[in-house]
């Protein structure tokens, strides 16, 4: 089985296409990127029809902003956790705490920026719970796991093969960070060192951020 994987790099916020026997999506980007998305899609020679699932890592705007475009699209559905379902569907820009001085800082710049952002409700067409999800029937040989830490309905894919997708639960590189680790924004720092635990006990080998460049999974290990 070949697997291939396809960083879309939107505005310093990662999506993901990833195909096996079938082809999803992991996150929708910022606002008003569908049309840039479909020419990612083009430049790959993907049609957009044979997407069958959109995975939400979590409901924050950044990676649900086009959504609703890519959902019309593609025609797949729309997958998240139950905690940030309401999220999806009713358009609400919900914002974690910052961490330490420039998480904060970086923080009251999102805050001033936000109220300029306009955002679409999109239905959700399934709604995960907190036990892993198989995601064999869309074809990808893999689990949605519920990884809480940045936000309470974190979700991460992680692969048979070990490449975990994991949203902001990690971040790797400027703005945020100089280097991969903790995110800058995060609802309890604790329940994302015990997301990471959970990742690499289940065989984690490479993450794939929402923010940055991929690195090792052995990175989180050293900084448990």
């Amino acid at each position: 089985m070949k697997t291939e994987i396809h960083r879309l790099s939107l505005q310093q916020v990662n999506s993901y296409l990833i195909k096996e026997e079938g082809l999803i999506l992991v996150d929708a980007g910022s606002p008003n990127k569908g049309r840039k998305f479909l020419e990612e899609f083009r430049k790959l020679s993907v049609e957009p029809e044979n997407i069958s699932l959109i995975l939400v890592t979590h409901g924050h705007w950044d990676h649900i902003g086009s959504l609703k475009d890519l959902k019309t699209a593609t025609g797949g559905k729309v997958a998240v956790n139950r905690r940030e379902k309401d999220w999806v569907e009713k358009g609400l820009k919900e914002t974690p705490p910052g961490i330490g001085l420039w998480g904060k800082m970086f923080g009251v710049m999102m805050s001033l920026y936000s109220p300029l952002v306009k955002l679409s409700g999109t239905p959700v067409d399934l709604v995960l719970e907190d036990t892993a999800f198989s995601l064999e029937s869309y074809g990808i040989h893999g689990k949605a796991i519920h990884t809480p830490g940045h936000s309470p309905g974190s979700t991460s894919l992680l692969l048979d093969s070990g490449e975990a997708f994991v949203g902001d639960l990690a971040m790797n590189g400027l703005p945020l960070r100089l280097g991969a680790g903790l995110p800058r924004f995060a609802e309890d720092l604790g329940v994302v060192k015990k997301s990471w635990r959970l990742l690499l006990d289940r065989g984690a080998k490479w993450i794939y951020p929402g923010h940055g460049k991929l690195f090792k999974a052995e990175v989180l290990e050293k900084l448990l």
